[in-house]
């Protein structure tokens, strides 16, 4: 079937606005692409003319220190990709319970709801180093039977303490952007209110807050590092080591482009769901 005779065809006019539209997007282009070179190359040269360059490319851009430190840092990074593996899926199951549990308005769960609005005031509040800290000191010294000792997976939990919180509020934002006539349907069909969260609320919500999660998580990746802090031998350690003994600090720049090579994938990834929600809201 043509589209003339499906009742569809783009009229003259409408070929034309599109032709503009793809016109002026690829001048925009052209001009965004032309514009950065030109302040690229403005700053290179402006760096590389400063009197004290000659001393930062020593210390700071060694090619030799970087070849020789980029297999140690990176046997650290696997550890760091590690830890965010493991770390994602658990923050999101804390999340989830938690942001549920903020969102009981029964009168007999007032406790539960009380100690999770507890939780997320304490671990948003208090910085990631700090509960990092607590937690791989603490639980250790406490000496109790089951607490784990091992400082990868103390460093884990930490992180997982605080960043549950974080996501439990973007959770608890995506449940109550949900409009109630979806819960009264739900529910006049004979739901149970946890079939309503578990069929209708959850999955409007979870879909609304993809791009403010996925944020969450690429700030995850980078404070992967802060294990670090009570001694594991992840990309930062290495890196510490390295600067230690050597006096330069070219190993911080290789730690740094690894931790980049990570996050920037994911950032744009992120930009796209972003993009596409807004399309399909439009």
């Amino acid at each position: 079937m043509s589209e003339t005779s499906a009742g569809w065809a783009k009229s003259e006019r409408q070929h034309e606005r599109e032709r503009v539209r793809r016109s002026r997007a690829r001048r925009s282009a052209s001009i965004a692409g032309a514009s950065t070179v030109v302040f690229i190359v403005l700053v290179v040269v402006l760096v590389t003319n400063s009197p004290g360059w000659p001393r930062v490319q020593e210390l700071f851009f060694s090619p030799k220190w970087f070849v020789e430190a980029l297999p140690d840092v990176l046997t650290g990074f696997l550890l760091n990709i590690k830890i965010f593996l493991i770390a994602e899926p658990l923050i999101l199951v804390v999340g989830v319970l938690v942001a549920l549990a903020r969102s009981v308005t029964a009168p007999a769960f007032f406790p539960v709801r009380a100690l999770a609005t507890l939780y997320t005031d304490i671990f948003r509040g208090v910085p990631t180093i700090l509960v990092i800290y607590l937690v791989g000191f603490g639980l250790p010294a406490l000496r109790l039977q089951g607490v784990p000792t091992d400082l990868v997976t103390l460093g884990i939990i930490g992180l997982t303490l605080s960043y549950g919180a974080y996501v439990a509020e973007v959770f608890r934002a995506g449940i109550e952007s949900v409009h109630p006539s979806q819960v009264a349907a739900a529910r006049s069909l004979g739901l149970s209110h946890g079939k309503t969260m578990r069929f209708v609320v959850l999955p409007q919500a979870t879909r609304r807050v993809i791009p403010p999660l996925l944020n969450d998580f690429i700030s995850l990746q980078k404070d992967t590092a802060l294990v670090a802090t009570i001694g594991p031998l992840e990309a930062l350690r290495q890196a510490q080591i390295l600067v230690a003994s050597k006096f330069n600090y070219t190993p911080y720049l290789v730690a740094s482009l690894l931790f980049i090579l990570l996050t920037i994938p994911m950032a744009r990834f992120t930009d796209h769901l972003a993009a596409r929600t807004r399309r399909r809201r439009g």
